[in-house]
């Protein structure tokens, strides 16, 4: 949620900053609740004064008189116009948070003009000692023996398309990628965190998903929860309606979860195999910050992102999303793109994001300056790293022959094999 008083006083500001992006919304309609809201609450304000004015004369009259009987009829009516003023308050305040909802998070200066993703630019490449690029490769799907490993159809058989089972090594190499990750994150100084695989509407509205994406969630039927589409909404909400202190900022959680995504008008766009999925595994990074040093450590988002790729020996590009393309509730945002040698693409595996105070402003996640005063934190996250497009290219960069793969070495310890072979 953008701050009020920059709608107010910096209203076409606020107009031609989300004329930059892709999403629409009626500010003037916003406006015009608020001023509503606010005559509202003067208009509460002075029928409580008379009110207590009122209460303050009966007090000296005398009881039954003529005097006192018009000044109880008078407070009678008193009464029922605040309780109409109340109820009206609430009713446009509540019309006036609706709205604000619709309003999407301003970009930073810096983030480029640009309509769609055709305008993202590559910022920075990075490839491994000997990798060859054009070197000729095996898409993941056509990997002699990977059908038995990865089966999509017994997946379609028990919940549905996007849900495939992972079996045997590849199982075992999944599960070395996260644990593998999730250390390195430690060793960042990430503080690891076990976060609910489901959150409640509160929670959704606070990072941005709700209202905007509704669509692209899994609820519970009967229920207001929502199974997460990333780690980055329970843990955002770890400190929800709280205040820290500024000497604790930053504070940095890593947490390993499923993600569950509908990807509702997605399919038949590079859906092959592990590319995308309804159900995927990922370590999520996030970041509470001091505003003045949010850009910062959105830059060290970035490099710890980078730094597992490197780690893996996976090539890889960072594109600077462009203001046409930056989500909803982003101010600035960097994806990370894996190099797939089967597929001769690039394959997004990390969105690292600075989200200012927006996220923090719905879900009232404040700190205390030295100063005393109470403001809102700066929210960060960024993938590290999306599990199903990394093991895609692992499998496709590593891949030697005849379903041969060799093992990164960060995963050797974990896996306990240098290489192993996919046909049987």
């Amino acid at each position: 949620m953008i701050d009020i008083s920059i709608l107010r006083e910096q209203t076409e500001r606020v107009r031609a900053a989300i004329a930059r992006k892709k999403f629409s919304c009626d500010l003037d309609a916003v406006l015009e609740l608020d001023r509503q809201r606010r005559q509202l609450v003067t208009d509460a304000e002075t029928l409580r004064a008379r009110q207590n004015a009122a209460n303050q004369e009966i007090r000296s009259m005398e009881k039954g008189s003529d005097a006192f009987k018009i000044k109880i009829a008078e407070m009678k009516t008193l009464s029922e116009e605040v309780k109409t003023a109340e109820a009206r308050t609430r009713e446009i305040d509540e019309l006036w948070r609706q709205g604000m909802l619709t309003i999407p998070n301003l970009p930073h200066e810096s983030v480029p003009a640009g309509r769609g993703d055709q305008d993202n630019r590559v910022v920075y490449e990075w490839i491994p000692e000997g990798f060859d690029k054009d070197a000729p490769g095996v898409p993941h799907w056509d990997i002699p023996g990977m059908s038995t490993f990865l089966d999509f159809n017994r997946g379609v058989k028990v919940t549905g398309a996007g849900f495939p089972f992972y079996r045997g090594a590849l199982a075992r190499l999944n599960r070395a990628l996260i644990q593998s990750l999730l250390d390195e994150a430690v060793k960042l100084g990430y503080e690891e965190i076990q976060p609910p695989h489901m959150v409640n509407g509160a929670s959704a509205t606070a990072t941005g998903q709700l209202p905007d994406k509704e669509g692209q969630m899994y609820q519970v039927i009967n229920e207001d929860l929502y199974l997460i589409p990333t780690a980055e909404v329970p843990v955002t909400n770890y400190f929800r309606d709280e205040i820290l202190n500024e000497a604790d900022l930053p504070l940095k959680f890593c947490a390993y979860t499923p993600c569950f995504r509908r990807e509702a008008g997605s399919w038949g766009k590079d859906v092959r195999g592990l590319n995308r999925l309804h159900q995927f595994d990922k370590v999520e990074l996030v970041k509470w910050v001091c505003p003045k040093n949010s850009f910062e450590e959105l830059e060290s988002l970035r490099k710890n992102a980078e730094h597992m790729l490197q780690a893996l020996q996976l090539p890889y590009r960072v594109l600077e999303i462009c203001a046409g393309d930056i989500g909803f509730p982003h101010s600035k945002q960097f994806d990370l793109e894996v190099w797939s040698r089967g597929q001769k693409r690039w394959l997004e595996v990390s969105s690292c994001s600075n989200f200012t105070d927006f996220q923090a402003r719905r879900a009232q996640i404040r700190f205390r300056n030295k100063d005393g005063k109470v403001e809102p934190v700066h929210t960060l996250n960024g993938s590290a790293l999306g599990m199903s497009r990394t093991l895609a290219a692992i499998l496709e960069n590593n891949h030697i022959g005849n379903g041969e793969i060799v093992v990164p070495h960060l995963l050797r310890s974990r896996f306990g094999e240098e290489k192993f072979t996919l046909v049987r």
